[in-house]
């Protein structure tokens, strides 16, 4: 027998899908009504399950969803009451069941909440089509227009949806150079992709990070260990260590003790200091643990408690589980860790382009 199910937020079709499954498929009702079902909603572009339980005998529900399917919902919503994007989002999540991670989710940026971001954009485009109106500072309702639509009971809002009211095209076609236009270059990515602005900015920056790590690895590599060892003096000094570059240059590679190759001050005044291991490997050579054995028997040796273990490869599980049940403090520095702190503290890269996203000070508007 088929669980009953509560409808949610908007017209449903069923999915005839097996477990798991997250690919596309075409709406028709599955002949057999006890196999495993899905009901994807045409207004949210969520999914969940109908003949599986999931953890705790709950039926289970999809993640958050992207800001377009989210135009019906929150439309929907600002019809009842004028509403605030935090009150929206509480609505949307408790009918949504999202969990309290998810709820919490944050942007890559960790400044804003996902489902928040997403409802901002998804109102913001309504706005622009004029079925949302904002009354009051933060707060957003449904216009004649926006009740209007509901009352047709669209199977869905969307950017194409919003492509039927003269003023959204006006907003969508204006010349670049006009106020607010979009870039026509822009247009048609906007209109299909499912991530908010903020979130593309997210992803598109993960990209070139991701591609700059691995130049920065390679051009490493391709240096001499001299120049290796001046990486990480330059790095360490970056990060505060070392007091000047000039001691810190002395110290690093003067040691000469097995398993040590150089020590540089904690701090500007001395008051403790950090054995450093440098391992220029090529990324197919790992550091194992009996390498690392080898660096922290060299610290009980000098008496010391703290050492960074760096090397452009990585270490090896056994490595890794070694150092983390050591007394001492060691701190194993791989290659793509490495690289991440370089960018992070300037080292050996400099700014290619810097883009400055704005938005209104609505502090400057409140006494108007």
């Amino acid at each position: 027998m088929r669980p009953e199910v509560r409808p949610i937020l908007g017209p449903f079709r069923w999915i005839n899908r097996g477990a798991g499954a997250v690919s596309a498929a075409q709406p028709r009702r599955p002949a057999d009504p006890t196999s495993p079902l899905e009901l994807e909603s045409f207004a949210l572009g969520y999914r969940f399950c109908v003949g599986q339980r999931v953890d705790g005998g709950k039926w289970g529900l999809m993640a958050i969803p992207d800001y377009q399917s989210l135009m019906f919902p929150v439309l929907r919503i600002a019809a009842e009451v004028p509403i605030r994007v935090p009150k929206a989002a509480d609505r949307v999540a408790d009918e949504l069941g999202l969990s309290d991670e998810e709820r919490e989710e944050l942007l890559a940026s960790g400044r804003q909440r996902v489902l928040h971001n997403r409802i901002h954009w998804a109102k913001f485009y309504m706005s622009k089509a004029g079925l949302i109106d904002s009354p009051a500072r933060g707060v957003f309702v449904a216009t004649e227009a926006g009740r209007a639509l509901l009352a047709t009971k669209p199977a869905a809002i969307n950017v194409e949806t919003l492509k039927a009211y003269p003023a959204f095209v006006a907003f969508y076609t204006a010349k670049p150079s006009d106020a607010g236009a979009v870039d026509p270059t822009m247009q048609q990515a906007a209109a299909t992709a499912l991530a908010t602005p903020e979130e593309q900015i997210d992803a598109a920056h993960a990209v070139l990070q991701s591609a700059l790590n691995a130049e920065l690895l390679d051009r490493v590599l391709g240096q001499s260990p001299a120049f290796f060892e001046r990486v990480i003096v330059d790095l360490l000094v970056a990060m505060g260590y070392g007091g000047s570059h000039e001691t810190a240059a002395l110290r690093l590679g003067k040691t000469g003790d097995g398993g040590v190759d150089g020590v540089i001050d904690e701090d500007r005044l001395g008051l403790d200091r950090i054995y450093i291991q440098a391992k220029r490997y090529a990324p197919t050579l790992g550091v194992s643990r009996p390498d690392v054995q080898g660096f922290v028997g060299s610290l009980v040796g000098l008496g010391a408690t703290k050492g960074v273990f760096v090397t452009t490869s990585s270490f090896s599980a056994p490595a890794i589980d070694y150092a983390a049940r050591l007394p001492q403090r060691v701190i194993l520095i791989d290659g793509k860790r490495l690289t991440e702190l370089m960018v992070e503290y300037g080292v050996g890269v400099r700014a290619g382009r810097t883009v400055v996203v704005k938005r209104v000070d609505e502090d400057f508007f409140a006494n108007a």
